[in-house]
C-alpha cells in the first residue's frame, strides 16, 4: 500500500505517549521575542531577567540525525479546486470530510472524531490562501508566553482567550529514525529533562506508522507544554505537504487569558483507549517515574513513563518518558 495516497486512508487511531502551581499569574507581558521573528506572532518570555536554556528555533519540523525523510519536501498533490476556499465531496484534501468549521477543529460529539486522518490544502493546490482548509499552515494565531513555573522548570501560557476547539501550536523539532530517537534517550541521565514524543498511528488495515520528534536542540515553542493529568490541550497529526505529520495542539476547552497551556503525555486524553501492551508500558518500571506536579484533582502522582525506547533497539516503541523545560 502507498502511504502517501490520501485515499487509502480510514480510522486513524494515534498514540502520543511520553516519556504551575501559585498563584493566578500577572499578565505583565516580556519584551523579548524567543522566536526571533519566526512565528506569526511574538512569543514572550518572562520575567524578563531570565531566559530559558539555548536551543535553536525552529517553527516546523527538521530533519534529525539518521532520518531520510525531508520534513519540508512536498509529496502530497494537490487539490484541483478553483474556488477561494474549498468543499467537501468535491476536494481530494476532503476526502474524510471537514476538518474544520470556523478555524476550530470539527467535531461531532465523539472522542473517535479526533482520530480520523486530516489533510489540510498544500502548496500544490490550486484554491485561496485564505481556503478553511488551511489552519495550522498559518502559524501562531493567538499570543503566548514561556514563563518560569513553581516547580516545572520553564511552562507556556496564553496572553488572550482561546475559544475551544482552536489551534493553539505545534510539537515541532528534529524527525528522527528510531535508532536515533533509542541512542538520544539511553544517552540520558535520571536528572535530564527528556523532550521526545513518538506518535504511533494505526491504519485500518493492521499498519502504524511511527514519528519521533525531538524538540530539545531544535525546535519550537511547544517543547515548553508541561504535562498535566486534566490538560487543556490535545494533540492532532495533521499532514499538509508531507508524510510527515504536524503534531498540531488544539483547545479542548475555552482557556482563559493567563492560564497555562498542557498536554497528556500519555497520548489518552480524548482519544481511543489504549491497548493492553501500551498499558503495560506505561505501567511498568515504578522505579524510573517522576513525580507529576500539575496539581490537578485527577491527578495519579507520576508523569506517564514509557521504558521501551530506554532499554532495547529491537522493539516498536512509542513514548516520551519525562517531563521537564
Amino acid at each position: 500500500m502507498s502511504l502517501g495516497s490520501q485515499s487509502e486512508w480510514r480510522d486513524v487511531r494515534f498514540v502520543a505517549m511520553a516519556t504551575v502551581a501559585g498563584p493566578r499569574p500577572r499578565l505583565a507581558v516580556g519584551s523579548m521575542d524567543l522566536s526571533r521573528g519566526l512565528e506569526s506572532l511574538p512569543v514572550s518570555v518572562w520575567p524578563p531577567s531570565e531566559e530559558p536554556p539555548a536551543f535553536q528555533y525552529s517553527p516546523e519540523h527538521v530533519a534529525g540525525a539518521g532520518e531520510d525523510t525531508d520534513p519540508s519536501e512536498i509529496t502530497f498533490p494537490g487539490c484541483n479546486c478553483l474556488t477561494a476556499s474549498c468543499v467537501t465531496n468535491s476536494c481530494s484534501c476532503l476526502r474524510h470530510g471537514e476538518n474544520y468549521n470556523s478555524s476550530c477543529i470539527k467535531y461531532i460529539g465523539s472522542e473517535v472524531d479526533y482520530t480520523r486522518p486530516i489533510f489540510e490544502c498544500n502548496a500544490m493546490c490550486h484554491c485561496g490562501e485564505f481556503c478553511q482548509n488551511r489552519v495550522i499552515q498559518r502559524g501562531l494565531q493567538f499570543r503566548l508566553e514561556v514563563f518560569k513555573t513553581v516547580k516545572k522548570g520553564w511552562g507556556l501560557r496564553t496572553l488572550e482567550f482561546i475559544p475551544k476547539g482552536r489551534f493553539v501550536c505545534e510539537y515541532a523539532g528534529e524527525v528522527l529514525c528510531f535508532r536515533e530517537a533509542c541512542r538520544r534517550i539511553q544517552a540520558q541521565t535520571p536528572e535530564d529533562s527528556n523532550y521526545i514524543i513518538a506518535v504511533r498511528e494505526h491504519l485500518y488495515d493492521g499498519q502504524i506508522i511511527e514519528t519521533f520528534v525531538d524538540p530539545m536542540n531544535i525546535g519550537n515553542v511547544g517543547r515548553f507544554l508541561n504535562h498535566s493529568c486534566e490538560p487543556n490541550l490535545f494533540m492532532v497529526p495533521v499532514r499538509i505537504d508531507s508524510l510527515v505529520p504536524k503534531l498540531a495542539l488544539f483547545a479542548a476547552a475555552a482557556i482563559s487569558a493567563g492560564e497555562e497551556l498542557s498536554y497528556d503525555y500519555s497520548g489518552r486524553f480524548l482519544n481511543v483507549p489504549l491497548i493492553k501492551k501500551e498499558h503495560e508500558m506505561l505501567e511498568e518500571d515504578d522505579i524510573m517515574k517522576k513525580p507529576c506536579y500539575c496539581g490537578a484533582k485527577s491527578c495519579v502522582g507520576f508523569l506517564p513513563y514509557d521504558s521501551s525506547l530506554c532499554y532495547t533497539l529491537g522493539k516498536q516503541t512509542f513514548g516520551k518518558v519525562s517531563q521537564g523545560n
